[in-house]
């Protein structure tokens, strides 16, 4: 696997991998299941996905999957990831997807994130980032517009499942 390691000086994100299954845990609370995982983490499903993230690293799958990293010693805060492909998406849009662990929130780390991911996707041939949000979810909406995403029209899922979409220009950003 390349070696990834994007940082502001406040964030630093990696690629997920074993070491982080515990970490994240013990981190996952009820909005990281409603809003993200979908369902509570298992140790098999949380080591089972974290291998398949690792395994889309090593042959540049579509999923790039970043542990969202604080302080010297890199502790844990929360998840981001970049798809190339999916539901949804248009030839160059990259979905943006985020989760932090409950004592984390609330101190601009995600809107951090975001952006660092974002630098990624471009650099990685990206044209337009898109974050989808559930309009219950009205954090998640702020993150998007503070690191620079504007509203756009909203989908729906096969599943049924509403949301609102936030896009970012890559290319126009400066990213």
């Amino acid at each position: 696997m390349p070696e990834v390691k994007l940082t502001d000086g406040i964030i630093t994100l990696t690629p997920l991998g074993p070491d982080d299954v515990e970490p994240h845990l013990a981190g996952e609370d009820e909005q990281l299941v409603r809003w993200l995982n979908g369902g509570p983490g298992t140790r098999e499903g949380v080591e089972a996905y974290f291998r398949h993230c690792r395994e889309q690293w090593d042959t540049a799958g579509p999923l790039r999957a970043f542990g969202i990293r604080v302080g010297a010693e890199g502790t844990l805060a929360g998840t981001v990831d970049l798809r190339f492909e999916g539901e949804g998406l248009a030839p160059g849009q990259v979905n943006v997807a985020y989760g932090l662990y409950p004592s984390w929130r609330g101190r601009g780390l995600a809107t951090r994130a975001v952006l660092l991911a974002s630098k990624y996707a471009a650099d990685a041939g990206g044209a337009e980032a898109v974050i989808q949000v559930e309009p219950e979810n009205p954090s998640s909406a702020a993150v998007a517009e503070r690191a620079g995403f504007t509203p756009r029209r909203g989908t729906q899922c096969k599943d049924g499942t509403h949301f609102d979409r936030y896009i970012r220009d890559l290319r126009a950003a400066g990213e």
